[in-house]
């Protein structure tokens, strides 16, 4: 047998994972918002091309009215007198109103409220603005009055005073140390401070938060319906008062995919619209054209100028593969775009894979962070793919559906007798439905709807 060492040539298929398309992988999983802030960075490390905004242009409506005649000797007159009213024909529609102010943060609230007490001492002001200045996102003070009293070196007597002022402050609750005193707090602002709920809120604010109102009622000395009455109470107050003022940033969905229907049809729509457009940049044209331009310039500009085609075909591939995906997706739940939630029928990414002949892979990036708007709605690209249900007559459904249905059914049961989740299961199984009493449980706390103990009424 001969073993020794020798040189062969052979040929084999491998899938080499160039920079071209680990950047097609990359853009086809962003969504509309990312892909911007994508291209913006792409622009500024490749001068050949440019991003230009894509202009809607409206087409000019046609006047089918004249414009009233102005009586400008009266206007005139009502200025000249200091009064102006609008006539019947002009708007009160003040597009400044609708522009959007900087929010005013918590600790400039309460220091604007602070310039309101004129009361206070320069040494009080300062321990003020020191005590506002410790507090978290959620209106909480996070020091202890024993540290500001060593940091500022003032009494323990006079940090309690002013922290009792600024507890008075809007919002309510604002400035406490623990939730039972921003609670108090709005209790007292209130004036439902009674002696059964200042006890509750003090000892038995969990047994609260698990409903356990009979336990409550024997220690308190109260009836069921009393403390239950006392649940309701504090569940209208905000135990993060200084929420309202936090400075995240809003994110806003823009949807990648629009669905609309035309007569029986429903067209699919890539939006686009807020995607900048790419454009060469015409000085690197010149350059390219020029005789006298050095190689290594005319090289380096051939490799930007391939880059920049490769993202644009990457784009465009973006573009059909989004297409392709959505109108699969329509074509299996045409149902649920015709009659509603409740025929959303079980979809797996490896059924669109093999419709639209592409790696199961490739779905799950497509769809990933994307959104659709369609006319029941605006739903995320995954939220169509629901496992499956069998029923009592052979076939299958959604479990997106039957949560809702599950909703529909607490939501019209009787407070003072609510259905279990074993009395739930029987329900469904009555409408053909086959789930268990653990998977009705599991479906039900995904919803956030509590169980059945705890939403008895008394």
């Amino acid at each position: 047998m001969n073993m020794g060492l020798g040189l062969y040539q052979e040929q084999t298929l491998k899938l080499v994972m160039t920079p071209e398309l680990r950047q097609a992988i990359t853009i086809l999983q962003y969504s509309a918002v990312d892909l911007v802030s994508y291209l913006q960075e792409q622009a500024n490390e490749n001068p050949v091309f440019e991003l230009q905004e894509a202009v809607v242009e409206l087409a000019p409506a046609k006047m089918e009215k004249p414009l009233p005649e102005i009586d400008w000797k009266e206007i005139v007159g009502n200025r000249a007198t200091g009064e102006y009213t609008a006539g019947k024909n002009e708007s009160t529609y003040n597009p400044l109103d609708f522009v959007t102010q900087r929010s005013v943060t918590l600790y400039e609230h309460l220091e604007r409220q602070l310039g309101y007490f004129k009361s206070f001492t320069q040494p009080q002001r300062r321990i003020a603005l020191f005590l506002i200045g410790n507090l978290d996102e959620k209106g909480y003070l996070e020091i202890t009055l024993e540290e500001a009293s060593q940091r500022l070196g003032a009494d323990l007597e006079e940090l309690e005073d002013v922290l009792t002022v600024l507890q008075h402050f809007d919002p309510a609750g604002v400035a406490a140390r623990s939730l039972e005193e921003c609670l108090l707090l709005q209790l007292r602002h209130m004036g439902k401070d009674d002696d059964h709920v200042v006890e509750i809120v003090t000892s038995h604010l969990q047994d609260l938060a698990d409903c356990r109102y009979q336990r409550i009622a024997d220690k308190v000395g109260c009836t069921v319906q009393e403390v239950q009455a006392i649940a309701d109470l504090l569940r209208t107050l905000n135990p993060r008062p200084g929420a309202a003022f936090s400075q995240v940033e809003t994110r806003y969905v823009i949807p990648d995919v629009a669905v609309e229907k035309v007569g029986d049809e429903y067209i699919v729509l890539v939006n686009d619209v807020a995607t900048p457009r790419l454009k060469i940049n015409s000085f690197y044209e010149k350059m390219l054209s020029q005789q006298k331009s050095q190689e290594e310039a005319k090289q380096f500009i051939h490799e930007k100028l391939n880059a920049a085609m490769w993202l644009a075909k990457s784009l465009e591939q973006r573009r059909l593969t989004l297409m392709r995906v959505t109108q699969a997706i329509v074509d299996m739940q045409r149902d649920f775009f015709d009659r509603g939630i409740h025929y959303l029928k079980p979809m797996t990414q490896k059924e669109i894979a093999e419709r639209v002949g592409l790696h199961e892979s490739t779905i799950s990036r497509a769809t990933s962070n994307k959104y659709v708007q369609t006319p029941r709605g605006i739903f995320e690209l995954k939220y169509f793919f629901t496992s499956a249900l069998s029923t009592a007559n052979g076939e299958v459904t959604s479990s997106e559906s039957v949560k809702r249905r599950i909703k529909a059914l607490i939501e019209q049961e009787d407070r003072k007798q609510p259905l279990s989740d074993q009395k739930l299961a029987e329900m469904l199984l009555q409408e053909g439905i086959e789930i268990s009493r653990r998977t009705v449980a599991k479906y039900r706390e995904e919803m956030l709807i509590p169980s059945s103990a705890k939403r008895k009424r008394f």
